[in-house]
């Protein structure tokens, strides 16, 4: 089958036992250099994704993908609210809350964050229900002023199911001077999500009873929304408010998930990104032993790039055989490295069961982390961009070797052969 002449002795070279043994290992270490910065590049983002997911979807099971809430005031008519939200297509539930700060005590107290809620409803904007620990949402009923804690609230307040706990929300102007708002609540259940912003600092009651306690009458403080895609939650969240104007209910505020969340979004994202950067450098390594490994080879090869200059090739040939080369060392190397990241990616549950069951210990015990398994969230475009940046890192460190060896003049090769 017929090749270009360049490309037949670029293959010729790549194939062909070299008189120096040392060319030939430097070349094989930039493969093996190459394929294993791929490997743990991939092997890595995919965890990193991973714990990523893993707490945007612990989060968001107890957030709301977005709020609308009124401005500056608590808001009425919240049922109206309620269903003009449930007729828009891209939501899949909605329910009102109130929000408020309190001071939680038990045998110890704790400040937190009280959400009033309809359990009825609660489980169409979050996933509460299913984080339930001990107890359950449906025992919180208007009146019995029952509230449920998150685990390590409830383990910092040193309560249990059953106890019962005074909740200060507010204090009262009286002549005899600032009196505490206090309210006794009986703990019904404890729940777990898993993430500590809120096991350590949610409390959650009836809505009916936080009206009491807020003295709110029958407002609240917003309408919480689910949607199909929470990428569309400030859209969504927009139109409603805006509807809502237009009949004359006055000012909405609108707020999303990203938003309040943002910081931590962008840590992540952050960290994986320099992460990433810095597991590029054995990529980066591997490209520079294969710029070392071409200019030895054009070093050893000036007799036969003369002669080839005599026989016609042109210097962009000579440039040519000697890209191509390089450029399939990098081909190995990225194949070889992608293979491997996914083969260790999808297996390494496994081998970290092997290396706990060998050297007896628990790389993440539960009692120390939430999440006890090991996320793996593989991204093809995180793949993609890999395998494209070692390719184009392996292309580039043949350029200046290649233009070294098109520069070669036959006589000044041939002088000494």
């Amino acid at each position: 089958m017929f090749r270009p002449v360049p490309v037949a002795i670029g293959l010729r070279y790549l194939r062909a036992k070299r008189r120096n043994g040392f060319i030939s290992f430097v070349s094989l270490a930039s493969i093996l250099g190459i394929a294993i910065g791929v490997m743990v590049l991939i092997t890595t983002l995919a965890v990193m994704s991973g714990f990523q997911r893993e707490i945007k979807d612990r989060m968001l099971g107890m957030v709301a993908h977005a709020t609308v809430s009124a401005h500056g005031e608590a808001m009425t008519g919240w049922e109206h609210a309620v269903e003009v939200a449930r007729r828009d297509a891209r939501v899949t539930g909605a329910a009102p809350y109130i929000d408020a700060q309190a001071l939680l005590r038990g045998p110890r107290q704790e400040p937190a964050a009280i959400r009033g809620v309809l359990p009825e409803a609660e489980s169409g904007v979050s996933e509460l229900g299913a984080w339930m620990a001990q107890g359950s949402l449906a025992d919180l009923q208007p009146g019995a002023f029952n509230i449920v804690l998150g685990k390590e609230l409830a383990q910092w307040l040193g309560v249990r199911v059953g106890d019962r706990i005074i909740v200060t929300t507010d204090f009262q102007v009286t002549p005899m001077g600032a009196v505490p708002q206090l309210k006794r609540f009986t703990v019904s259940g404890i729940f777990e999500a898993g993430y500590q912003e809120f096991d350590r600092r949610l409390a959650v009651v009836h809505m009916a009873d936080a009206q009491r306690v807020m003295r709110m009458g029958d407002g609240v403080t917003g309408v919480r929304l689910k949607l199909h895609d929470m990428d569309k939650a400030w859209e969504v969240a927009r139109d409603l408010a805006l509807e809502l104007e237009r009949e004359g209910r006055g000012y909405y505020m609108v707020s999303d998930w990203s938003m309040e969340n943002a910081n931590m979004f962008r840590a992540l994202k952050l960290e994986k990104t320099m992460i990433g950067i810095l597991l590029s450098l054995i990529i980066l390594m591997g490209a520079f032993s294969l710029l070392n490994s071409q200019v030895m080879l054009v070093t050893d090869k000036l007799a036969d790039i003369a002669i080839l200059r005599t026989l016609g090739l042109t210097p962009r040939g000579v440039m040519a055989v000697f890209v191509v080369q390089g450029t399939l060392i990098g081909v190995i190397g990225t194949v070889l490295g992608v293979v491997g990241g996914l083969l260790l990616t999808f297996n390494l549950e496994h081998i970290l069961r092997a290396i706990e069951r060998v050297f007896d210990v628990v790389l993440m015990p539960e009692d120390v982390y939430y999440v006890t398994g090991l996320p793996i969230d593989l991204q093809v475009g995180d793949v993609v961009v890999i395998a494209v940046v070692a390719l184009v890192l392996a292309f580039l460190a043949t350029i200046y070797p290649a233009w070294r060896a098109a520069r070669t003049a036959p006589a000044e090769a041939l002088r000494y052969e």
